[in-house]
């Protein structure tokens, strides 16, 4: 067992960065992720590795496609207003397949929004957020321990399949302090033959993300579905919790996952027979294991901080055979475990009574 100690999420993320061999980092303050850009004004320095606040989001962005096209692990990371302003360079980092890892600590919005914790940019991370047809891989931590593991492993995966992978985390997450293990990762970043790094003694590399042909373009295009199926295929990753006879299955990512697991420990004091399942990859969604429960469970509850941008998933993996109830909180409240909790009872009672007459709405 490695040393263990206190951090907070934010800084967390930047050790797991550091301990996965993150060779340069670009990035531009914004609450709630500025700890980690000075975690790693700190570290990077002091380990010979590049660290270099940018003008601009824009220009962060940019510096990570021209590190990554270099063959290094690059990362950057920010906050949603100025995740919106990555979005360009993130599409071009997914056309031009080039492995990064990009950091979004949520706040609320949308615009400006507040700095408190939220989930509403699920969409914006896992739909692709840029232009064109593409998608990152979105791992999303709802502890500051996962905040470090998910991070090292995001890096691992932006290389084997040379694409953008975000950690998506919100503002509650990168502002906890929580023990974390100081654990030791295998770094196995695969050789990269296709990077710019100079073509002496064999024919040259190109790199761009711009293709005029459109013919070739398509060509392109199609060679990254194939990619993004088998990201669909190999890299789906949730955790169950008391689902083996429950009756009421919760969804929840990040820390409204931690929320439900309190709110489903009561009811099951009560006799309100619940269990959790949470998506850990947000892209790749867990589509397949909860249409599977929905053979077997009546009712699903979603609990989210935004306006109901997962609710959209779970109710494509569970059709329309059980009931799919939805709570939430918006702009930084974060939805308590005793709301929750009387979530659960409201559909516990109505599942006893008549299940045609399950609500739909809190």
């Amino acid at each position: 067992m490695g040393e263990k100690i206190l951090m907070k999420g934010n800084e967390a993320i930047g050790e797991g960065a550091v301990r996965a061999g993150c060779q340069a980092y670009f990035g531009y303050p914004i609450t709630p992720q500025s700890e980690l850009l000075e975690y790693m004004a700190a570290k990077m320095p002091q380990l010979g590795r590049v660290f270099l606040q940018a003008e601009s989001e824009v220009a962060a962005i940019n510096m990570v496609f021209g590190a990554a096209a270099a063959g290094v692990r690059a990362m950057t990371s920010s906050s949603g207003p100025g995740i919106s302003l990555k979005q360009e360079g993130i599409s071009f980092l997914a056309g031009a397949e080039l492995p990064a890892v990009i950091v979004n600590v949520m706040r609320a919005g949308p615009g400006l929004g507040g700095i408190a914790p939220a989930q509403g940019d699920y969409f914006q991370a896992t739909k692709g957020g840029g232009h064109g047809d593409y998608h990152p891989i979105v791992l999303a931590p709802s502890s500051v321990q996962e905040a470090m593991d998910l991070t090292a492993l995001a890096f691992d995966l932006a290389d084997k399949y040379r694409n953008p992978t975000i950690v998506l985390a919100d503002g509650l997450i990168g502002q906890v302090m929580e023990p974390v293990e100081l654990r030791k990762f295998e770094v196995s970043a695969p050789p990269k033959p296709w990077a710019l790094t100079g073509a002496k003694g064999r024919e040259r590399n190109v790199i761009r993300s711009i293709n005029l042909e459109p013919e070739q373009l398509e060509v392109h295009i199609r060679h990254l579905e194939r990619k993004y199926a088998a990201i669909r295929s190999n890299e789906v990753r949730y955790t169950q919790v008391l689902l083996d006879d429950a009756e009421i299955v919760v969804v929840a990512y990040g820390i409204m996952a931690r929320v439900a697991r309190t709110a489903i420990k009561w009811a099951r004091q009560e006799g309100i027979v619940a269990g959790l399942f949470r998506p850990i990859s947000l892209y790749p969604f867990p589509y397949a294991p909860l249409t599977e429960l929905a053979q077997r469970v009546r009712v699903f509850l979603v609990l989210e901080l935004s306006m109901g941008q997962m609710l959209e998933d779970v109710q494509l993996a569970v059709g329309h055979g059980p009931h799919v109830a939805f709570v939430n909180r918006l702009g930084g409240v974060v939805l308590s475990a005793e709301e929750a909790l009387e979530s659960l009872r409201e559909l516990a009672t109505a599942l006893r009574e008549i299940t045609p007459a399950v609500p739909t709405q809190f």
